[in-house]
């Protein structure tokens, strides 16, 4: 018998599964601490755990698949390494669309004239030596560096070029937009390969965490990654490609939904400790989102599934009410839960608590702590230097900070991955009222009770005890939830600005059956399916609120790991064909155009390059004697009443089963697969 482990690493838990592919079932799962200083220790733990549980050795897995929403966090949260963006044959107002500036936040960027033009053709030579002179000035203050060059689809030239200055000047790992994307659209492919790079180092560190767990324990099996459209790559491409990381998890659960429960249409709702995620299941297949992922407020050319992820999970940061009339704020960032920290960190933690409930009112930063995360340092300005050295494990923020200055210094630290902070999460509210009990629980009550003293703009306190408080949130937190789901309903069914639709008080009446002169009603048409560790506790009242069936399968708490071994392998490439007078054919070739004197040639050419191209991938991809199919995208215009060819597009689609070691039956059925 050989069996399948899935791996899923969130921003708290990391997952473990073992699948009997021949029964259709779970055999085992564990779930262990995501340890960021070392996510091999969280990796470990919980792939022990599960093959404990299931009674199996390592030496009979045959596959290892590995999800992720640490790429999704971190663009959610604004993480990641510092990045260079070589920006060539651009202008100054390009730098200004797509996100670009956001995506950026103050990273350097070298801007050279180069590129291409819409036919291939050179439109500035590349100054090499200047890009050399500048690549060496940056390289000391960044981790990776991104390339994008205007129409690089067409022509990559210039973007190999500098790839290779990079190499030989800096030796950093380099991203080349039109390796992400065969699309037009320079600044959103720059905004794609800057975020691809900001993420090199972490994706890198996680797939290494993996391997290094699976070497220890001798296991030989391939390890692959989930991308965000629910397929399959190796990890080598994983860690050359992190981006297509992005919304790994998400869609690891939609497949792992589809298996677990064998529903075709529902919302699949998940939710972790950082993010909500949720789609739409159609007739048993999720929707590709056609403008690229959007994550974080960034719209991204990666081909993902169609979801709405939003900075609302269980150890979201909680913000106390603001104004007279104001609500819980959830998010977006994520916070260590109180309670978690008091369980590594009791004495410290406690005796911080005390002290501030002796005090007549809590201070502005009572009941926070910071956490080095023991990442490596690098490129810190003084300010920030100074702090990483008096920081120690559960350090109370008021004792950390010796001015307002301190505090700028502390969120660039914190958005590079170098400090977490602790505090009051819905985690900890779940504590408070007894539906969770994995951590410390007293000490979520202390805190609980400081930010209960909190006095809002009437001058009242927040709620009168901790109980009081953590029913508060929890109940934000749903409504949240059903917020969220509502928006994707209403964006499903073709609503405008659905956002600001699920507060139209027609809406709110409908939802909350209000009886009247005229009496509305409304409720979602279509189940729910509750993934994570935590639907239990917080998905209890969604069901209620939008009048619709809440499924909360078994398993669903691991669904994403599950979902990491029920997919295929799936490469898709393109090539472009442009016409730019009659009788000239030029197909767009990866090492440069080439012109051919007819149409049809033209497109053959490109059909015969893309098969042979995309089937290698797929090998590589770790993909088994993978189908390819075909695609012809033709645009024509009618001059005097004849066509005229245009442009086109021509797509390579090969799919196939991951290969798994000794080569056994791969009996996963078929139809519970999402390719």
């Amino acid at each position: 018998m050989t069996l399948l482990l899935g791996v899923d690493t969130g921003g708290t838990y990391t997952d473990a599964v073992i699948v009997d592919p021949e029964a259709e079932r779970v055999v085992g799962w564990a779930k262990a601490l995501t340890t960021r200083a070392d996510l091999a220790l969280g990796i470990g733990r919980a792939i022990d755990a599960a093959l404990a549980e299931a009674q199996v050795a390592p030496a009979e897995v045959g596959l290892v698949s590995l999800s992720t929403t640490l790429a999704t966090n971190a663009l959610v949260e604004g993480q990641g390494g510092r990045v260079a963006l070589i920006f060539l044959g651009f202008g100054p107002g390009d730098l200004e669309r797509a996100g670009l500036p956001e995506a950026l936040a103050g990273d350097p960027v070298i801007c050279l004239p180069g590129g291409h033009h819409h036919s291939g053709a050179e439109a500035a030579p590349l100054d090499l030596a200047r890009l050399e002179a500048e690549v060496a000035a940056v390289a000391p203050q960044v981790a990776a560096f991104a390339v994008a060059a205007s129409f690089a689809t067409r022509n990559p030239a210039h973007e190999l070029a500098a790839r290779a200055v990079v190499h030989r000047v800096a030796g950093c790992p380099v991203t080349c937009s039109h390796e992400l994307s065969a699309r037009l659209g320079g600044p959103k492919r720059a905004l794609t390969a800057v975020l691809n790079a900001r993420l090199i180092g972490m994706i890198g560190r996680l797939v290494a965490a993996c391997e290094q767990h699976l070497s220890e324990r001798r296991m030989t099996a391939p390890l692959m990654v989930v991308r965000g459209d629910g397929a399959l790559i190796s990890a080598r491409l994983a860690r050359e490609r992190p981006i297509e990381t992005i919304l790994s998890g998400p869609a690891a659960s939609l497949v792992g939904a589809r298996w677990l429960t064998g529903v075709r249409d529902a919302l699949v709702s998940d939710i972790g400790g950082t993010t909500t995620d949720v789609a739409v299941l159609r007739d048993g297949q999720p929707e590709i989102d056609p403008e690229g992922a959007l994550v974080g407020g960034f719209r991204t050319m990666v081909e993902a599934v169609a979801m709405r992820t939003t900075g609302l999970g269980g150890d979201s940061e909680v913000h106390p009410p603001e104004g007279l009339e104001g609500l819980f704020r959830l998010g977006p960032r994520r916070l260590i839960p109180v309670s978690l920290l008091a369980a590594d960190h009791p004495g410290p933690v406690h005796a911080a608590l005390d002290r501030a409930l002796l005090a007549s009112a809590p201070g502005e930063h009572e009941g926070r702590f910071l956490l080095p995360t023991g990442l490596p340092a690098a490129g810190l300005t003084g300010r920030e230097a100074q702090l990483m050295d008096r920081l120690r494990p559960a350090m109370p923020l008021a004792e950390a900070l010796r001015s307002r200055m301190d505090l700028a210094a502390l969120e660039r630290l914190i958005a590079r991955g170098l400090v977490m902070m602790a505090g009051v999460t819905p985690s900890d509210a779940n504590h408070v009222l007894g539906r969770l009990a994995s951590w410390d629980a007293g000490a979520a009550e202390k805190a609980l009770t400081l930010m209960a003293r909190r006095r809002t703009a009437r001058g009242e306190r927040l709620a009168p005890d901790a109980g009081t408080l953590a029913a508060a949130i929890l109940d934000r937190l749903t409504e949240r939830t059903a917020e969220c789901l509502l928006e994707v309903a209403l964006a499903e069914d073709g609503y405008a600005d659905p956002a600001l639709l699920v507060g139209h008080p027609l809406l709110r009446a409908g939802l909350a059956r209000r009886p009247g002169a005229l009496a509305f009603s409304a409720h979602l048409a279509l189940p729910v399916v509750g993934l994570g560790a935590s639907a239990r506790s917080f998905y209890a009242g969604v069901g209620e609120r939008l009048g619709c069936t809440t499924i909360l399968p078994e398993h669903g708490g691991v669904a994403n790991a599950i979902g990491a071994v029920a997919g295929l392998v799936s490469q898709r490439l393109s090539l472009q064909v442009t016409s730019p007078g009659e009788g000239r054919y030029i197909v767009h070739f990866p090492d440069g155009p080439e012109s051919l004197p007819d149409p049809e040639a033209a497109l053959a050419a490109a059909e015969a390059h893309l098969a042979t191209r995309v089937a290698h991938l797929a090998a590589e991809a770790g993909a088994a004697d993978p189908r390819i199919a075909l695609t012809r995208s033709v645009r024509e215009a009618t001059v005097e009443g004849r066509p005229l060819f245009v442009e086109a597009t021509v797509t390579a689609t090969a799919t196939g089963r991951p290969r798994i070691a000794r080569d056994p039956v791969f009996a996963l059925d078929a139809s519970r697969h999402i390719p």
